[in-house]
């Protein structure tokens, strides 16, 4: 009888654990979410109220399930979300990632090309374009629309919403140079940054209102009671995923869309965020 129990425990857990992995490797990582998420900042204006940016953060085109069509339905599900400002943190290539396919930079922008907002659409580059060709990378997206604001920054407007948004180069791979990309803030403007590597948030001024960063992948497998076994941070799991607040700074790390290294993800979908920033007052 106890030797009945234990096969049939054994043969219970074998199906668990194949029922995880078919999820980890195939279900989860073949979806995509658009992903609503609201944040409240005193320091933000009150012209600026709701605005709502997406965030595109790791699309890794050509991993596994995030190829040419897959981007072209993400491009349509963000357009209709319509947000006021696109944001692209870096990590539109690949290398290495297990059943993946390179996909060329030129054949993802001229898709992202098509990506609409009223604020405009913006670009940075991650390790990976740097790792690839990071002028073949700029070249593509600049030349099909989308400006890449390496270490620059430039004046964005809604009506009466104005904001300096500020592109700060790879942490990793980049000049990462603050002082350049700060270097047109003029006094009273209200600083919105984004870059691809969120450890290089100790190192930002109290000036930027808010950051928004990708890279983390949210660590791609979240494990409840344990965390996340592996996430490409310095830090940790300190600035893994989502809104973070220190010393009166805000930073918010999107889990972002493709996959790296290995083709798994759990518990942390591939997502588009759609960040509706406001200063709390009606």
């Amino acid at each position: 009888m106890a030797l009945r129990k234990l096969r049939i425990t054994f043969i219970v857990l074998c199906c668990l654990g194949l029922l995880l992995a078919i999820w980890a490797f195939f279900v989860e990582p073949s979806s995509l979410r658009i992903k609503q998420d609201r944040i409240e900042i005193k320091a933000w204006p009150k012209t600026c109220n709701d605005l709502r940016i997406a965030v595109l953060a790791d699309l890794h085109v050509g991993s596994p399930y995030k190829g040419l069509e897959s981007l072209r339905k993400l491009v349509a599900a963000v357009n209709k979300s319509k947000p006021d400002l696109i944001l692209l943190p870096g990590d539109f290539v690949i290398q290495g990632v297990v059943g993946g396919s390179f996909v060329s930079p030129e054949d993802a922008a001229r898709i992202l090309k098509a990506l609409r907002a009223p604020m405009g659409v913006f670009a940075v580059l991650g390790n990976h374009d740097w790792w690839l060709d990071a002028e073949r990378v700029e070249l593509a997206l600049s030349q099909n629309g989308i400006p890449v604001l390496e270490d620059r920054s430039q004046l964005i407007t809604k009506g009466s919403c104005k904001l300096r948004l500020v592109g700060i180069s790879d942490f990793w791979e980049g000049p990462h140079d603050i002082d350049r990309a700060m270097s047109d803030v003029q006094d009273g403007e209200t600083v919105l940054a984004f870059t691809h590597n969120p450890d290089i948030f100790p190192q930002l001024p109290a000036r930027i209102t808010l950051t928004v960063a990708g890279h983390t992948h949210g660590g791609q497998v979240y494990l409840p009671f344990i965390g996340r076994p592996i996430v490409p941070s310095s830090y940790g799991e300190r600035f893994a995923i989502g809104y973070k607040v220190e010393e009166g700074r805000h930073l918010y790390v999107s889990p972002g869309v493709g996959t790296s290294i290995l083709p798994v993800r759990f518990l942390v979908p591939p997502e588009v965020t759609i960040l509706a920033v406001s200063n709390g007052s009606s």
